[in-house]
């Protein structure tokens, strides 16, 4: 058991100590979570601003012109097309997170006068066994869903190890992945869900707004473009939806970090495929994809990692979804 006490005060308007934490720490005022969110998105538009100079070079190096790139701008982010080395790619795109997480920290520290624990979580501390645990659970039933699609269909699945290129994809995955995870949680399953459940007065209310909000962020992936958004933006709000309502019932982000951070490593170590947002060295490739199936699949996932967390942390207040 965790030891770590939950943050109190005189006045909780929830139920729920994780939306008491956005209430009373620091100052909460509508403007503030506006700027919040327009910084976090000028630090992303900024870092996307600076990477692209280093993109179109390797681009004009490999032969792409500018009308190409206007013609089909998604281009300029395909490593293979461009001729950049897909761990450098990688690397910068994760860059972007850095940004937009620091402009974000910025304000929350600055004009909030709040400390980035009372945002992730209703304790003094940030409960790490939490989220390695979530990780160990998610990461062993990716593991286990793309071993099974190998052994079952090698004709669709196939092996590409490179030692050296995975390896660096190793570095670059474990360094820089967690703060893109990180971030996106920080900004959907924690900032905004507290901000606006001072609006709503309630977390059901914020809590399906974020998911949907979730679900349209990631419309740009090539996913959403190869299969359209009636097949990808329910996968995605779900998957949301799913990471905020463990958020609500955990009354802090450990949990959902922790599945969010080893859904992306892990699947980026492990597999790539034509249409995926993230080009790596994985250890395999898939050949084509199969959108429901994947959901499926995501789905058993999902159920039973509830489960287990359900029976491990002994959840019974389900109201804590609602208030």
């Amino acid at each position: 058991m965790e030891t770590t006490e939950p943050t109190t005060s005189k006045s909780l308007p929830f139920n729920n100590l994780f939306l008491n934490s956005g209430v009373i720490h620091g100052l909460n005022e509508w403007w503030m979570y506006v700027l919040g969110i327009f910084a976090a998105m000028f630090g992303y538009f900024l870092a996307q601003l600076f990477m692209v100079f280093p993109l179109m070079a390797a681009a004009a190096n490999n032969g792409i012109t500018m009308t190409d790139i206007q013609e089909h701008p998604e281009s300029l982010f395909d490593p293979e097309k461009i001729g950049m080395n897909k761990n450098i790619m990688l690397a910068l795109l994760f860059s972007m997170f850095v940004f937009t997480l620091a402009f974000l920290l910025l304000v929350i520290r600055r004009v909030h006068k709040k400390t980035l624990t009372s945002v992730i979580t209703a304790y003094d501390k940030i409960r790490f066994k939490r989220f390695f645990f979530a990780f160990g659970i998610w990461a062993a039933f990716l593991i286990i869903s793309v071993s099974l699609a190998y052994f079952l269909n090698k004709d669709e699945v196939t092996i590409q190890f490179d030692p050296v290129n995975f390896a660096f994809l190793v570095v670059v995955c474990v360094i820089l992945m967690p703060i893109q995870t990180t971030t996106e949680e920080i900004i959907f399953r924690g900032y905004l869900v507290q901000g606006l459940s001072q609006v709503f007065k309630n977390g059901i209310v914020p809590l399906i707004i974020t998911s949907v909000l979730f679900g349209m962020v990631h419309m740009t992936n090539p996913e959403a473009k190869a299969y359209g958004w009636v097949t990808m933006l329910p996968y995605y709000a779900i998957f949301g939806f799913f990471l905020g309502a463990i958020t609500l019932l955990d009354e802090g982000l450990e949990l959902a970090m922790g599945i969010h951070c080893a859904n992306n490593l892990i699947s980026s170590l492990l597999i790539t495929s034509p249409n995926g947002v993230l080009k790596t060295d994985a250890i395999f490739v898939a050949n084509s994809e199969n959108p429901g199936a994947e959901f499926v699949t995501w789905s058993v996932m999902a159920l039973f990692t509830f489960i287990i967390f359900w029976r491990k942390y002994r959840w019974k207040n389900f109201n804590l979804l609602i208030k």
